[in-house]
């Protein structure tokens, strides 16, 4: 009586060779039956589905095959093939970048920005082991997105792209007509108004929910103001970010072990 055996690869004709190999049978005389013919997704990283197959095989007449499939390891876990680089001193030379991975992540770049709106244009500089993408043209408003949501979801998923590729980790930064630059400068604006207004009224004062990226501004630029100091409240990505002033309450805190 016929075993059955399930197979996946990135198309049907991998599952097959996989077949192949593991019941070492000649892929044309493999009996098979599709259960999926998988997909490969938005950009190759969203939505990604191997195809399956079920290899049907009869023991009887196929003496020479493995009686069960061994499924081969590979001698590196996935895991810990992508590398993660540390921050390296300006003596140490950064690791080099594949000028395919900076060309395919251009090309997927503007391709997502065609999508969104017409007639922009993405442009690339380097600094050491970090890309810069810089849009301009287009409508900038619906690229950049409500607080820079959406163009932090195009930085996501660019440097997942880039980073797919890659054996070194690539930090990826994506602006759109020097977006970046002015949302830093606002939120350091109103991170020293809100300190104010806490050392003021003596008590503490609240920024609404932000990104990680938003709130560690926010905290840099705040880290040597010796009156107050900055907490992230909540969990989550998107968090409040609250300003104390030191001491608010009144009372002196005795210092502890743990303080020095």
């Amino acid at each position: 009586m016929p075993k059955s055996y399930e197979f996946q690869g990135k198309n049907i004709e991998q599952a097959l060779k996989k077949a192949s190999e593991d019941l070492n049978l000649p892929a044309e005389k493999i009996k098979h039956e599709v259960l999926a013919y998988g997909s490969s997704g938005i950009f190759g990283l969203v939505g990604v589905k191997k195809a399956k197959i079920k290899v049907f095989v009869d023991i009887e007449n196929n003496k020479t095959n493995r009686s069960t499939p061994v499924e081969k390891k590979s001698a590196i876990d996935p895991i810990q093939q992508t590398s993660i680089v540390e921050a390296t001193p300006d003596s140490v030379e950064p690791p080099k970048i594949d000028e395919t991975i900076i060309q395919s992540g251009i090309q997927a770049l503007q391709q997502i920005v065609d999508g969104i709106t017409s007639e922009a244009v993405v442009n690339l500089s380097r600094k050491g082991d970090k890309l810069f993408f810089s849009i301009s043209g287009g409508d900038s408003g619906v690229l950049i997105g409500k607080r820079g949501q959406t163009l932090e979801a195009i930085q996501y998923l660019l440097e997942k792209m880039i980073n797919k590729k890659s054996t070194n980790r690539v930090r990826v930064v994506v602006d759109v007509e020097g977006y970046l630059e002015k949302r830093k400068s606002n939120l350091r604006e109103m991170a020293s108004r809100m300190a104010e207004k806490a050392k003021r009224i003596k008590k503490p004062v609240t920024i609404g929910q932000m990104n990680a990226h938003d709130r560690r501004i926010i905290h840099i630029h705040l880290k040597d103001e010796s009156a107050v100091r900055t907490q992230s409240i909540g969990d989550g990505y998107f968090r409040k970010l609250m300003i104390f002033p030191k001491n608010a309450d009144g009372s002196k805190r005795r210092k502890t072990k743990k303080d020095i």
